[in-house]
């Protein structure tokens, strides 16, 4: 026995063609190549100049890797690139100066400094984000304001200050010095970003049986996640490039960051250019991968609160 095929109606729309032409679901006439994205003449413009400035901005890192792996007796040449490559120079600078300890140093302080912004800016930003208290303006103008003070300015009775409570020469100075100058940065941008995150969600919460604790480290931490990278990665980087404080209040070497490391290849009649550079190399690599995993991040936090 054989089964017609159901006779089709005019209702039932008209065949799509396929490829070739008679029948199936390919484009119309067989033609199956997309038509090409066409850029107009503002788009390449505006192209060309973002890989220019990114040239700008890049050219100068490139000048620092090549003139670190510069010969010592090629570096007053004018070719921009060596003859040869001296790779030990990376090894060398090791040897050559303190900056092992040096690294350690920034190490332990920009982590620290880090650390004590985020235990004293949370709580800040949290309260003055939810609590509508007498003075709430203020606190926060006088946030900003201190933003406006330099480590400079503030050197010499910094200097009498921890001179004398004898903690010159102590990780825990820069430590202090540090997480002081970058907590109302930190305290700005977190309450910006808390105050954008819905209170019904934390009330929700709390009716669930969850504390006022439970509700910020559950609920509202998660969400001002953003936010909290970007003060970390800000007082992070503010902390490490830091040189007036590291060079007046540690005067002994092994103790001093890893700016004012770098500085001592700087001589009073001569420059190690080549051991200057890689160390520079050295110390921008930790910077520039803490910054490549979390960049995303660091944009949202930025733009926190300018849209309610």
């Amino acid at each position: 026995m054989t089964v017609s095929a159901p006779s089709r109606t005019p209702e039932d729309g008209p065949v799509a063609k396929d490829a070739g032409g008679k029948g199936g679901t390919g484009p119309k006439g067989g033609k199956g190549a997309a038509k090409r994205r066409k850029y107009g003449p503002r788009t390449l413009v505006i192209a060309a100049s973002a890989w220019m400035l990114a040239v700008i901005f890049i050219a100068p890192y490139l000048e620092m890797i090549i003139t670190a792996l510069r010969p010592a007796d090629e570096l007053r040449d004018r070719t921009y690139l060596p003859t040869s490559f001296e790779w030990k120079n990376l090894v060398d600078v090791w040897g050559e100066s303190t900056l092992g300890d040096n690294l350690k140093v920034t190490l332990l302080i920009a982590g620290g400094a880090t650390l004590l912004v985020l235990l004293v800016s949370l709580p800040a930003a949290y309260y003055t984000a939810r609590v509508r208290y007498r003075g709430r303006k203020a606190f926060l103008l006088l946030v900003l304001v201190t933003q406006m003070f330099q480590p400079t300015a503030l050197l010499i009775g910094l200097y009498r200050e921890f001179h004398q409570l004898d903690m010159l020469n102590s990780t825990w100075t820069l430590i202090l010095a540090n997480g002081a100058f970058n907590l109302a940065f930190a305290i700005w941008i977190l309450t910006a970003y808390i105050s954008s995150i819905p209170a019904e969600l934390e009330e929700a919460a709390m009716v669930d049986g969850t504390g006022r604790f439970g509700a910020l480290f559950r609920v509202t931490l998660p969400l001002a996640m953003p936010g909290v990278v970007t003060a970390i990665i800000f007082t992070f980087i503010s902390t490490w490039n830091e040189f007036v404080m590291g060079l007046t209040l540690m005067t002994e070497p092994e103790k001093q960051p890893l700016t004012v490391g770098i500085n001592n290849f700087i001589g009073a009649y001569t420059v190690e250019w080549n051991y200057l550079f890689a160390a520079s190399v050295v110390a921008i690599i930790p910077v520039v991968v803490l910054f490549a995993f979390i960049e995303r991040h660091v944009v949202s936090g930025l733009t926190a609160g300018s849209v309610k």
